[in-house]
């Protein structure tokens, strides 16, 4: 049996090894838009800004590595359709790849302003040339304007303001995170934004970008007028899937699998950020851009593939790091009709905040404090019935 796996991804990569670790010898190929060996993405709005950064350390794997497990790596060629019958996937050269299965992880891309010029200075990140373009230009202390306050846009505010830039994040909503954490949690992150010296303009939205070939001027909804000389985009991303148009695999808001990565369309799966999985205790499809989640998924689909029962998955798990603070949440947040503090105080560097849905615990918010956040792994989809002693037995 051939494999082809669409994606060098966190989820790409992991379904290839997980094949190989369970004896599979038919063949595999890792198709891949980039031209880069497989790597890994939390980097790039983080450390892979800083000048002394070294992009061996981000490898997923060396290559070698690809040598040895007899993977084939086509980089540098997008995909451009899937005939799911065959199954055949067309390269944007013409080059058509065929095997008995295809793997879609094809991840995310990220949103953009509509209508925006092509002025030179604006920048997303999602890939690692991005990321090296974005870190040229805050070599030179620039005055930084990042639409979106979300992780990746915090993230960069942390590392360019470390550098000398002069940093403003504009963000629609009241406060960044207040969707997710709620008011007291979103204001606790907020101050530490001007505690570092970061401006946060909240409650607005972005009207236009001006400037002759390059970005000068950021123009709010309200009339305010920001001076730019470089701006980032931080407003989210959506799957990449428009290369499945006419395929006949299902897709909504990314691709719609079970809880194996299986799709509509026989022997083709999905995988990592791309993925619409079916998650039994929600009893609903969700896509989850967590690099564990991507991880996992990969490894429960090579079991799919080869006829295994997939692992039990665990508890969705995510990270980001901020002004020398390791910001982590367990579960999830979505629903939750209470929360309280756990440990330590907002407004301080070190705490853990526990969230409930009739009255079960769904997820925990911890800065700082990785030990305190790890023990209430445990308590995730049970009662919050006394946290230090639950943690305890």
């Amino acid at each position: 049996m051939d494999v082809v796996i669409v994606g060098a991804s966190v989820a790409g990569v992991a379904t290839a090894d997980a094949l190989r670790k369970a004896g599979h010898d038919g063949g595999i190929t890792l198709v891949d838009a980039d031209r880069h060996l497989p790597y890994d993405k939390p980097p790039l709005s983080k450390g892979a800004l800083k000048p002394d950064w070294d992009a061996r350390k981000s490898l997923l794997r060396p290559e070698q590595h690809y040598r040895d497990q007899g993977i084939e790596l086509v980089l540098g060629q997008p995909a451009r359709a899937l005939d799911p019958a065959r199954p055949m996937v067309t390269l944007d050269s013409g080059g058509e790849i065929g095997g008995d299965a295809v793997v879609i992880a094809t991840g995310v891309r990220a949103r953009r302003l509509p209508g925006m010029p092509p002025l030179r200075g604006v920048h997303t990140i999602r890939n690692l040339d991005d990321s090296v373009a974005l870190r040229r230009e805050l070599s030179g202390a620039p005055k930084l304007v990042i639409v979106g306050g979300g992780f990746i846009g915090a993230e960069v505010a942390s590392v360019a303001v470390s550098l000398g830039a002069d940093v403003t994040i504009v963000e629609a909503r009241e406060r960044p995170f207040q969707h997710l954490f709620g008011a007291d949690v979103a204001l606790s992150l907020a101050r530490r934004h001007d505690k570092h010296g970061v401006r946060l303009l909240c409650g607005q939205g972005v009207a236009r970008l001006s400037g002759e070939a390059k970005v000068e001027q950021v123009v709010l909804t309200d009339g305010t007028v920001l001076d730019a000389d470089v701006v980032l985009l931080g407003l989210g991303a959506e799957p990449v899937v428009d290369w499945l148009a006419g395929s006949g695999v299902r897709v909504e808001n990314g691709v719609v699998c079970d809880d194996s990565g299986r799709t509509n369309r026989r022997n083709v799966y999905a995988a990592g950020d791309v993925a619409a999985w079916w998650y039994p205790t929600a009893r609903r499809h969700m896509r989850v851009e967590h690099w564990t989640t991507a991880k996992e998924q990969g490894t429960a689909v090579a079991r799919a593939i080869l006829g295994s029962s997939a692992p039990a998955p665990s508890v969705p798990y995510f990270w980001s790091d901020q002004y020398g603070s390791r910001l982590q949440f367990l579960g999830t947040s979505e629903g939750y009709d209470s929360s309280r503090v756990s440990h330590g105080s907002l407004g301080t560097d070190e705490y853990v905040v526990l969230y409930r849905k009739a009255g079960t615990v769904i997820g925990a918010l911890g800065l700082g404090a990785t030990r305190e956040l790890m023990r209430c792994r445990a308590l995730i989809g049970h009662a919050d019935q006394g946290t230090e002693r639950a943690i305890a037995s």
